[in-house]
């Protein structure tokens, strides 16, 4: 009889040690489960910031390709203006060559104005000796 009730007893103290493992189990289990439904709700938020910023680097992307046209028009613009500089140049050296020229057939102009009035003179004073 005393060896049943000393089996009785170290049963029932095993059956408190293994309530108290399930106990300890169980709040284990809860506390596992809350952190799993906390990382699932941080999982959401990281998941929402992820989706601003691929809305961020679309924006981004878009605003780089919009630069990228307007430099090219500035690009294209600035080498129109140096076509039309370079023009403009070609112009004014055909301009300062024509005046040169022009100012050099006036002057040949004059000398042969000149030598026509010379000879008129001459011919009055020729004629005004002989009368």
């Amino acid at each position: 009889a005393q060896e049943v009730r000393e089996l009785a007893q170290r049963s029932a103290s095993a059956a408190k040690e293994i309530k108290g493992l399930i106990q300890h189990s169980t709040t284990e289990v809860a506390s596992g489960v809350a952190l799993v439904r906390e990382t699932g709700e941080t999982l959401k938020v990281i998941g929402g910031y992820v989706g601003d910023i691929n809305s961020l680097m679309e924006s981004i992307a878009t605003s780089s390709r919009e630069q990228s046209v307007g430099l090219a028009e500035v690009n294209t613009a600035v080498n129109q203006m140096d076509q039309t500089t370079q023009q403009n140049a070609a112009m004014v050296e055909e301009s300062t060559a024509a005046s040169s020229s022009l100012a050099n057939e006036a002057a040949r102009l004059k000398m042969l104005v000149a030598q026509f009035q010379l000879a008129r003179e001459t011919f009055h004073q020729q004629q005004a000796y002989a009368a």
